[in-house]
């Protein structure tokens, strides 16, 4: 086979979706090629069309969709994936050109174990038998670096972590040594140390077998880190293409030099981030504003040697004779309109933590004083009472919203609830004024979760939070889902409102660079124990701990 022609090669590709007779254009006559032994990177924020674009090379898109173009798959023959048959592409799925999703969670089938979806995934298209490809699973398994590889072969994927749930994906993409592998976006929810594994590994197995990738993300650090290529969408078009060094060294498009400007970086603290629109409308921006913050001299919050600690293993009689330390012995007090950042890798207990002060999980032993007063041991009525003090904002909008209630009801609840305003349109004022307030129109109160946006979400997820008017915030992983400019959008929003509500809060991420601009203060955590905090700046730049200083190696760019 000629190496020297690209493996793919998209001509005036124009995607659309039939609304009630009328074709939304998404993608708009776009042209690119993948090539063997490259690395091509697609990025753009949400509803740019690259993952769209990723789907329609697999006829993955729904029914409505309406596309047109070619995508000339050149594998011994050329073929164009766009108008292929049915057997034909099931033929190619999986097997010449493979895919690695976002989410793996919901990628994996929860009823079947991880080993039996890559085995089904290698008899279909290599026709061996099961025993052979379980130990082709196995050896695979140990390719991706999983620990243990027999016991992950018996275990669901719920009883394993995100990052391992990812290795598995990659396995199952790898399992016929496709020709093409696509990654939509694999690693956005994995913290930095598994997020810098996962690329090594998928550019380690690229370069072993000469395949050729499309890499889908919206982070432009990551692809400096792994593309040999670059494409950059907004609004469907691609608006620059290019060797990354070129591309990224010096960018033409404005769009191009507001995704790089968009993300925090150690030059931003104190500044207002830069957002996409302000490159849109003006080539170079003005300088950004920059934040007065003013922490206080009273301790709203004070930890005092909290353990959370979950039973492990049981004997016969039921008793338990081995614990999982979550949260071991962690103290620390936070003063009056700080911010406290709280950073580790997944399963470092910062999650356990922060539900903990919340008291929706009970800790084992310890204290928690919320304004002076002892939170521990509250009866539910007291508990209620002390909820609208203390409040969340998760990772996941759109899970935390009822997707039956308005947004303006879901806002309106907590008021209900706990009795304040004399009646339902001063309520109703009020959720209008905290909209705004979050920069969402009022005629967004009757509308429902499904019709905004991530970013649109997380922001009235904010606004819920603050209705109550807290002195105590918990941000968990809530910007960590976003696209670049988004997440600029949601901090400096989360900066302002500060200022405004004066609130105190603690911000849990596993993004160092994203907590040491929000925070002024910064807990590490790993393996339930703190083991270093300080102010932010020296931190970041001065980390006493090698384990602090592995976490910040392993941000991109």
């Amino acid at each position: 086979m000629n190496n020297i022609s690209p493996l793919l090669q998209v001509k005036n590709l124009s995607i659309g979706f039939n609304q009630n007779g009328e074709v939304l254009p998404i993608v708009k006559g776009i042209s690119f090629e993948a090539r063997h032994g490259k690395l091509t990177a697609i990025v753009g924020e949400s509803g740019s069309g690259k993952s769209v674009t990723s789907l329609a090379m697999l006829q993955l898109l729904p029914r409505q969709a309406v596309v047109s173009g070619e995508a000339i798959f050149n594998n011994n023959a050329a073929l164009n994936l766009l108008s292929a048959t049915n057997k034909v592409i099931r033929s190619i799925r999986g097997n010449k050109i493979a895919m690695i999703f976002q989410e793996p969670m919901t990628s994996l089938n929860p009823v079947f174990t991880c080993g039996q979806q890559v085995v089904e995934t290698i008899v279909e298209h290599k026709k061996i038998s099961k025993s052979e490809a379980k130990k082709l699973t196995l050896q695979l398994f140990e390719e991706v670096e999983l620990p243990n590889p027999e016991i992950i072969f018996k275990r669901y994927p719920h009883q394993i972590s995100g990052g391992q749930k990812q290795r598995v994906m990659i396995a199952i993409a790898m399992s016929c040594q496709p020709a093409l592998l696509i990654a939509d976006e694999p690693t956005t929810a994995l913290d930095v140390r598994v997020q810098k594994n996962i690329l090594g590994l998928i550019k380690k197995l690229q370069q072993q077998n000469n395949m050729a990738v499309l890499f889908i993300t919206h982070d432009l650090a990551l692809v400096n880190e792994v593309a040999d290529e670059v494409i950059v969408m907004q609004h469907g078009n691609i608006v620059e293409q290019g060797p990354t060094k070129q591309v990224l060294m010096n960018p033409q498009h404005s769009y191009t030099k507001a995704l790089l400007a968009c993300r925090p970086n150690k030059e931003s603290k104190g500044k207002k981030l830069f957002v996409v629109n302000d490159f849109l409308q003006n080539d170079i921006p003005n300088e950004a504003p920059i934040y007065n913050t003013s922490i206080g001299s009273n301790t709203v919050l004070s930890v005092q040697d909290l353990k959370v600690y979950f039973p492990a293993k049981k004997n016969i009689m039921g008793k338990t004779t081995e614990w999982f330390k979550a949260v071991d012995g962690v103290s620390f007090d936070v003063k009056e309109k700080e911010v406290v950042g709280l950073v580790g890798e997944s399963g470092c207990g910062k999650t356990t933590l922060g539900r903990t002060i919340l008291q929706l999980i009970k800790p084992s032993s310890g204290k928690i004083l919320l304004n002076g007063n002892s939170i521990n041991n509250l009866s539910a009525s007291q508990m209620r009472k002390t909820r609208k003090d203390l409040q969340i904002v998760f990772q996941d909008p759109y899970g935390s919203l009822n997707p039956r209630i308005s947004i303006g009801d879901a806002i309106l609840e907590p008021l209900k609830v706990h009795g304040l305003y004399q009646n339902n349109q001063q309520r109703k004022d009020k959720v209008i004024e905290l909209l705004e307030s979050v920069s969402m129109k009022p005629d967004s109160f009757n509308r429902y979760p499904h019709q905004f946006s991530g970013g649109q979400r997380q922001r009235i997820c904010i606004a819920r939070a603050l209705a109550l008017q807290p002195s105590f915030l918990i941000f968990d992983e809530s910007v960590s889902a976003l696209d670049v400019s988004v997440q600029a959008q949601v901090l400096n929003l989360i900066q302002e409102l500060k200022e405004s509500f004066s609130f105190t809060s603690i911000f849990i991420s596993h993004d160092l660079s994203v907590v040491h601009y929000i925070s002024d203060r910064i807990l590490v955590m790993n393996k339930g124990k703190l083991v270093e905090q300080g102010n932010a700046d020296e931190v970041m730049n001065r980390p006493k701990e090698n384990y602090t200083r592995q976490l910040i190696d392993a941000i991109p760019g």
